[in-house]
């Protein structure tokens, strides 16, 4: 039976399919098709298997800028039609939307039309730059920002859009399917609902032999849906967020957040950036990027650390010799204890959600703790701790007092050591 059984991650093929002139311009290290899903649980159940074929290649192109679809279902032999036998095509049918190509030379006939005639759809609202990816600088990209007009330069771009976004509807059938297949517990949105906005993330290349020639090639994508906020503003919350893997570990998920963050600073009806549920992962991609904002941040860090510190554009607090006379310089807002008045003044003003702006606080203030002022380490750990209590108050409050005494300390040197994970990828 296990000759006849696939696993369908390894079974599904994915290719994001480029014009031949825009395969030219590739450097050695850059590869685009032929990747594999995390997830296909969604699609073909919750073991991932398929059963009734050999050599089993579920083949699913994309056109690399459109993503025009092309399916192509191939096995070396097949058992007799039976009621146990899986059908591979009409199961990944129900989450692609109808009008596939199924001749390949067909679709290769639409990747080099789309290849100079697609353009990203909505309006675009952030852009940067990385060296042409090759095996020198390979794995270097986020840290090489070339100017635009480099040649050896490629121009990414964020793009925003709406349902009221002409053609953007029929676009986004195509591009969700990648949240099924990397995202853990990832589902389709409810394309009825009006509010959703999205933010898209291209690659724009530039031609070998024609360099007015500008192409346009798919990243990933983020859904944003926005919640009434009162008295007259909304909450912005982030709901689904995707890189797809080729241009995964090369800064691209940073840059979307932080393309995300810099737009809702930019709407005055926006009160503030939530995320739903966020996996670990992005978690660490959310704090690392918070925190190297707030570092980086010459009013905040000036208030936050006083005139004793200073901050600097990698990340690093460190002190400095103070001025004037007397003991030392100003103290910084930041305590411990924190001015409460000010740090909510400072959270409404970054647009940051509350529990996540305190725990970045809390980073910060342990980034710079003396560890011989007994004082300010008390201040510290207590801060922690009734932000714990108060978050797993319903957990808590049902523990007799010594016990829920040692889950806090116990939660809060488990919060202390992961803050200290978070912050060596900062520094």
């Amino acid at each position: 039976m296990a000759n006849w059984t696939a696993d369908s991650n390894e079974a599904l093929h994915l290719s994001l399919v480029r014009a031949r002139e825009d395969k030219e311009v590739l450097g050695d290290n850059e590869s685009y098709e032929n990747f594999h899903p995390t997830f296909t649980y969604p699609i073909y159940g919750e073991d991932e298997k398929i059963y009734g074929y050999n050599d089993l290649v579920i083949d699913l192109r994309f056109a690399s800028g459109s993503l025009v679809q092309f399916l192509d279902i191939r096995y070396s032999a097949k058992l007799p039609s039976t009621s146990t036998l899986d059908d591979v095509r009409g199961t990944i049918e129900k989450f692609i939307p109808e009008g596939y190509y199924q001749d390949e030379d067909e679709f290769l006939a639409r990747v080099e039309e789309d290849a100079t005639s697609f353009r990203p759809l909505g309006k675009k609202v952030y852009s940067y730059t990385r060296a042409v990816p090759n095996s020198a600088t390979k794995g270097k990209g986020a840290a090489v920002m070339p100017p635009e007009d480099d040649p050896d330069a490629v121009v990414y771009e964020v793009w925003h859009a709406t349902w009221n976004t002409p053609g953007f509807r029929e676009y986004h059938k195509r591009m969700q399917l990648f949240i099924l297949l990397y995202i853990e517990a990832g589902s389709y949105i409810n394309d009825e609902e009006d509010s959703w906005e999205f933010v898209v993330l291209f690659e724009k290349r530039k031609r070998r032999t024609t360099p007015a020639v500008e192409t346009y090639h798919f990243a990933g994508y983020s859904s944003l849906y926005p919640f009434y906020c009162f008295p007259d503003k909304v909450r912005m919350r982030l709901s689904q967020f995707v890189i797809v893997p080729p241009y995964q570990h090369q800064g691209h998920g940073s840059a979307l957040y932080n393309s995300i963050y810099q737009y809702v600073l930019t709407q005055p009806s926006m009160s503030e950036l939530t995320v739903e549920d966020p996996a670990e992962a992005f978690e660490d991609l959310r704090d690392r990027n918070d925190l190297a904002m707030l570092l980086t941040h010459t009013a905040f860090a000036a208030e936050a650390f006083g005139t004793d510190s200073a901050s600097h554009g990698g990340g690093r607090v460190v002190k400095t010799k103070s001025r004037g006379r007397g003991a030392g310089g100003e103290k910084g807002k930041l305590g411990p204890p924190p001015d409460r008045a000010w740090l909510e003044r400072w959270r409404r003003d970054l647009k940051i959600a509350g529990r996540q702006f305190h725990r970045l606080v809390e980073m910060l203030i342990q980034m710079r703790l003396d560890p011989a002022d007994a004082r300010a380490a008390r201040a510290y750990r207590l801060q922690v701790k009734e932000r714990l209590y108060r978050f797993n108050y319903e957990v808590l409050v049902q523990l007799e007092d010594k016990e829920r005494l040692e889950k806090l300390e116990e939660t809060f040197q488990s919060v202390r050591d992961d803050y200290q994970r978070i912050l060596a990828m900062v520094r």
